[in-house]
């Protein structure tokens, strides 16, 4: 039972981990815009100064990427809350109840890791090279920690239950 209770406090705190930087995006929606905009700008890179793909310069190209990334937080933190209340419901029922309420919190994480090492990584990191800079390489460092929480919370949540 216990192990039960750790999952559904684990899924919960990738919920919270979630919604609170994407509140934080949407509090300061500013530095936010001006973060993407820098990145899909490819500006100051020195150590790759050339890329394969073009920079994005276009506002409304830049104001699209941030809501979806903002959106996806925003998902993947209510996917993730849904999760630890189903989970929570079927706490005392049997195994296979109990695991069948771990989708939507298993979907959260899922979608943590799309939004994490996907948007930062993959595309943040590879393709518009951000670690070359100081904003960048901060926002990767966090990305990292954030894609590796969803994922070892995921592959935890995941564990049938005995």
């Amino acid at each position: 039972m216990l192990l039960r209770y750790l999952k559904i406090d684990f899924v919960i705190l990738i919920a919270l981990l979630c919604l609170f930087y994407a509140g934080q995006n949407v509090a300061n929606l500013g530095a936010c815009y001006w973060s993407f905009e820098y990145v899909l700008g490819l500006a100051d890179h020195v150590s790759y100064p050339n890329s394969f793909f073009p920079a994005i310069k276009s506002p409304a190209i830049i104001w699209t990427v941030l809501v979806v990334v903002v959106a996806f937080e925003f998902v993947a933190g209510l996917f993730a809350a849904k999760g630890a209340w189903d989970m929570w419901g079927a706490r005392k029922g049997s195994a296979i109840e109990f695991d069948a309420a771990k989708k939507n919190a298993l979907i959260g994480c899922s979608l943590g890791i799309i939004v994490w090492l996907g948007f930062f990584g993959v595309f943040g990191g590879a393709l518009f090279q951000m670690w070359q800079t100081e904003v960048g390489s901060a926002s990767m460092d966090g990305a990292f920690q954030f894609f590796v929480s969803c994922a070892v919370i995921f592959l935890i949540t995941s564990l049938e239950d005995k």
